[in-house]
């Protein structure tokens, strides 16, 4: 137990740790439940729980949030357009997001899936220096999907 002076009192049994927390005015509120023994403090619980949602907004300020992007192309995509898209994938890399790689065929496109394939592995090989395949090319249904992020 530790008071609320934070002075380590020791191993104190439930009942005079809860008594001791009366004394003080104050809640006894364990600390790492985990631990053998648990550890317990005697302390406000509103300010404890007040500390704590402060602590996880500070935490998720410092996460990096980043978005997914798509770029969609089509098996019949001209070289022009597709270096353009390519263009479009590495502004979206430095930008530290991730971009999600659609081919998308349509009718009897289908059977140009190889081409999908090779228009893909281009566009691998164009961002190679900043990018990395997080998810290698899978067809899903009438598309080939890659996600690609930044190195």
């Amino acid at each position: 137990m530790i008071d609320p002076n934070g002075q380590q009192v020791g191993i104190v049994p439930i009942y005079k740790a809860l008594e001791a927390a009366a004394d003080f005015g104050l809640d006894l509120v364990e600390i790492s439940p985990n631990a053998s023994p648990p550890v317990c403090k005697i302390m406000d619980y509103g300010r404890y729980r007040y500390e704590l949602t402060k602590k996880q907004q500070e935490a998720k300020k410092k996460q990096s949030a980043f978005q997914i992007k798509e770029i969609k192309i089509r098996p019949k995509t001209g070289d022009h357009d597709l270096n353009v898209k390519i263009g479009h994938i590495k502004k979206f890399l430095e930008k530290k997001d991730k971009v999600k790689v659609t081919v998308v065929f349509r009718g009897r496109e289908i059977t140009l899936s190889q081409i999908g394939r090779d228009l893909l592995s281009k566009i691998v090989e164009e961002t190679g220096e900043i990018a990395v395949v997080e998810q290698s090319p899978k067809f899903e249904g009438r598309t080939i999907v890659m996600i690609l992020s930044p190195k």
